[in-house]
């Protein structure tokens, strides 16, 4: 599934990249491609957030095959266009306030815990550190203003030692985020990884990884993990996307299971066995 797979993403700004937040976006695109064509597209423009993706080979690639629209009901709405493979969109605030005033009915959770300015300095000097002690630099010039780095470093070993610089600022990152034991990383491979680097004209232009080499008992010779990095085409909103609310959603989901269809009085407990809560999926990438 994933020795084919392309994801594009384009961003504008209106600063350059290295200095924008999330605020100075004006467009964002990203795309989830397979040998076989696009699979999932995502655009946030202007005030609205657009999606297609071709979910019956989403279906078949996941091993999780989607209803068809015959299967869905005449109430079903724009979610008949999502099985279908058109594009449809929502208001990405109203999505994010509904998102929100869910989340205010829980239990509110404590502000996430962030790295103040002089503990984020002494880590990144400390990282830096073990870069340089472990991992072993060659370069080579090429054509055009192109030059060539390899860094070649001991798997397991720089690993271990990037997370042992880590491990005291544990308790200032993220709830949830726990960090792999040192007998977790027994199991990590033992072998050297090599990144290739490119740069053209002193910016980085390209990284090619082989990820097989750091599976023991790979099936493959081979696996390929490329980045690429260049000019992208400016993000516009696709034309005809039908809008899409939550209500609407709610409403194709459920559409149909009245009581004529579902006797919920007369069920007992094990009839819902089932039924679990869904969350929807948020617009983070």
């Amino acid at each position: 599934m994933l020795s084919g797979a392309k994801i594009n993403v384009t961003v504008q700004s209106r600063k350059p990249i290295e200095e924008s937040g999330e605020k100075d976006l004006v467009g964002t695109a990203l795309k989830i491609s397979g040998p076989e064509g696009d699979l999932i597209e995502y655009r946030v423009i202007g005030d609205y957030t657009y999606i297609r993706t071709d979910t019956d080979a989403v279906g078949k690639m996941t091993g999780s095959p989607v209803p068809t629209v015959e299967d869905l009901p005449p109430q079903a709405g724009a979610l008949k266009d999502i099985l279908e493979g058109k594009w449809v969109k929502f208001d990405t605030k109203k999505m994010e306030k509904a998102a929100a005033d869910g989340q205010e009915a829980e239990d509110s959770p404590a502000p996430a815990p962030s790295l103040d300015a002089k503990t984020q300095k002494k880590l990144v000097k400390a990282l830096r550190e073990v870069i340089a002690r472990e991992v072993r630099f060659k370069t080579a010039g090429g054509e055009d203003d192109t030059e060539h780095i390899t860094a070649t470093a001991p798997f397991r070993t720089l690993v271990t030692e990037l997370l042992d610089e880590i491990r005291p600022l544990a308790k200032d990152l993220p709830p949830g985020m726990e960090l792999p034991t040192k007998k977790d990383l027994k199991d990590a491979p033992d072998a050297k990884a090599t990144a290739d680097f490119t740069l053209k004209n002193g910016e980085l232009a390209a990284v090619d990884v082989d990820l097989a080499k750091l599976a023991e008992s790979a099936k493959v010779r081979k696996l390929g993990l490329s980045l690429r990095m260049s000019d992208g085409t400016r993000p516009t909103a696709p034309a005809g996307a039908r809008e899409l609310d939550l209500e609407e959603l709610m409403r194709g989901f459920f559409a149909g299971a009245g009581p004529d269809d579902a006797e919920f009085d007369e069920g007992t407990p094990s009839d819902f066995n089932g039924i679990s809560d869904q969350e929807l999926p948020r617009d983070e990438f």
